[in-house]
């Protein structure tokens, strides 16, 4: 049984005390993804973490969407987004729109200007920045910081009733242009900007910023804990003072943890948007995205991700997580739980001279060792077989032991093959190897006259179902950098990390449906793809291989 408890960290040990001090009766996280893009793997830790705390202590949790920049943002995203957190295996208790409070945000931005902490500013971005100063050099406040109440409340009205164009005019919040924070020197806190918003049309042409809606909204909400990754630390003052200065009700605490960060993985939103726009990938679900809609579609269970999510755990310090350890807990989920069947990747023809021309023969095999309620199954065996190109080799290395001339192996669940013949084309190519079978060697009789160190897989022919299979390799050859954008991030992608095969899987996979999983014996675990399988010929991705160096430290 799937455990659910969140492992101990210092979050959950902040929520206890908080309920044992009676400093809340009840928690309320929330997940808060921008619509702007496609929820990746990094969410998923969030998501789990947010869900999970809230679950363990007879919470609640709320989904809200933060769509504060029309410009990037879509309902595709939206939902998307819903349906990623749905199929992980969690379920809000409220869905909420960062748009709902639009009119609330202005309100409060109306009670800053009254108090004398925000004003209207006509400094242009790259003005702003060049105020704002640096870690060493504080900030020089903007001409325009002492215009008076009466003014800003003018100006910020006109700019809601769309007199100013895009860029001319900004609201900033009045803190403290020499702050050692860079984030409190007077941050920006509405924009103009003249775009269909998704949810709320034409109403509005100027937009809160995220540093001051996200508490705003966290606040409305009466979330107790926000939790966010190690990015916000820093705004975390800024957080407290517009929950404080716009004088919201309730007082939401916002915690830090390390952001997920898996080895040859982009967890950038903006460089996973590069790959889909300049078609290094076929659209955001591509089973080489770490998306959470490209893991699925690749084949990866809901149940391995959380599973995944527990085990890193929470923490303060940055760390990045072999991405062999997601693999891991796929191999653990699916091991016990999908049939085992075979298939040929890349089809080399077997005759086998001595058997009887026409005969076919059923034999059986067992769907899963690890499962005995999963059954068995029938295969047919005939004098035509199909099976890997690797599998044989004309001049092998010692300790080869599968097929070459004058040896013998064992075809899974059927007979001693021996190879005596091989058949080549007119450019020296093996197409085609003629063995024998022993008749006395069938599987299940019990037969010990003599042993072989190689057992292989094989398809019957006459009986083969046409098949597509789809392995990948890292979208990425190096370690991602923040720092790295544009022509080097894209220099980084891998021209070959996916592999297109056609060959056979056997007859009872006729008919198999989207997202059904199998192992296929010898070569890995597969998901049948749900955007290009066809009824005629389905298409398999490779999940992941069958076996791994990784373990993980008890």
């Amino acid at each position: 049984m799937e455990e659910n408890n969140v492992k101990s960290n210092f979050i959950k040990n902040i929520i206890t005390e908080d309920l044992e001090s009676g400093k809340h009766k009840q928690i309320v996280t929330r997940f808060p993804p921008e619509p702007n893009g496609y929820l990746h793997i990094g969410h998923a830790k969030s998501i789990t973490l947010n869900f999970e705390l809230a679950d363990e202590f007879n919470g609640k949790t709320n989904l809200r969407f933060d769509d504060t920049n029309p410009v990037k943002e879509d309902t595709e995203y939206v939902e998307s987004i819903k349906e990623d957190v749905k199929w992980l295996g969690f379920d809000w208790d409220a869905l909420y729109f960062a748009s709902d409070y639009f009119d609330e945000m202005y309100k409060r931005a109306l009670v800053l200007i009254k108090k004398g902490k925000a004003f209207v500013c006509d400094l242009t971005a790259e003005e702003i920045r060049e105020h704002r100063g640096t870690l060493t050099k504080p900030g020089v406040e903007s001409p325009y910081r002492n215009r008076t109440v009466e003014e800003n409340l003018d100006l910020f009205e006109r700019m809601r009733s769309g007199e100013f164009k895009d860029g001319e005019k900004v609201l900033r919040a009045k803190i403290d242009m020499t702050s050692p924070n860079i984030n409190m020197r007077d941050p920006v806190i509405y924009r103009i900007a003249h775009s269909t918003h998704h949810n709320t049309g034409d109403k509005w042409c100027i937009y809160p910023m995220y540093d001051f809606a996200h508490p705003i909204e966290d606040a409305i909400e009466g979330v107790t804990h926000s939790i966010c990754t190690l990015e916000f630390e820093d705004h975390r003052p800024l957080y407290d003072w517009v929950v404080r200065e716009c004088e919201m009700e309730s007082q939401p605490r916002q915690i830090e943890f390390a952001r997920l960060n898996v080895t040859n993985t982009v967890t950038s939103k903006r460089k996973l948007k590069k790959l889909v726009d300049e078609k290094f990938v076929d659209g955001w679900d591509d089973p080489r995205m770490p998306t959470i809609a490209g893991i699925r579609r690749r084949g990866y269970t809901p149940e391995s991700i959380r599973n995944f999510c527990r085990e890193i755990g929470v923490a303060k310090a940055s760390s990045v997580v072999d991405e062999q350890m997601l693999e891991h807990f796929l191999r653990e989920d699916l091991k016990a739980k999908v049939p085992a069947t075979m298939a040929v990747l890349r089809p080399l023809k077997v005759i086998i001279t001595n058997y009887p021309e026409g005969k076919v023969e059923m034999l059986e095999a067992e769907n899963n060792s690890e499962n005995e309620a999963l059954g068995v199954r029938q295969i047919p065996f005939s004098r035509e077989l199909y099976i890997e190109q690797e599998d044989f080799m004309e001049n092998p290395p010692k300790k080869y032991f599968r097929l070459f001339p004058g040896n013998e192996v064992r075809f899974k669940n059927a007979y001693f093959i021996k190879c005596n013949e091989v058949i080549k084309d007119e450019e020296g190519n093996v197409v085609e190897i003629h063995c024998t079978y022993d008749p006395e060697t069938k599987c299940g009789t019990g037969f010990t006259g003599r042993k072989v160190k190689g057992t292989i897989h094989w398809i019957d022919a006459s009986h083969a179902l046409p098949a597509e299979f789809r392995l990948f390799q890292p979208l990425i050859l190096d370690e991602e950098s923040e720092e790295d954008d544009g022509k080097d991030f894209l220099d980084k992608v891998n021209p070959n990390s996916l592999e297109v095969l056609q060959g056979f899987v056997e007859e009872n996979m006729k008919g198999v449906k989207p997202q059904e999983k199998f192992q296929f014996i010898r070569v890995g675990y597969f998901n049948v793809d749900d955007k290009y399988s066809t009824d005629e010929k389905p298409v398999f991705n490779r999940v992941v291989s069958l076996k791994s160096s990784f373990k993980i430290k008890k």
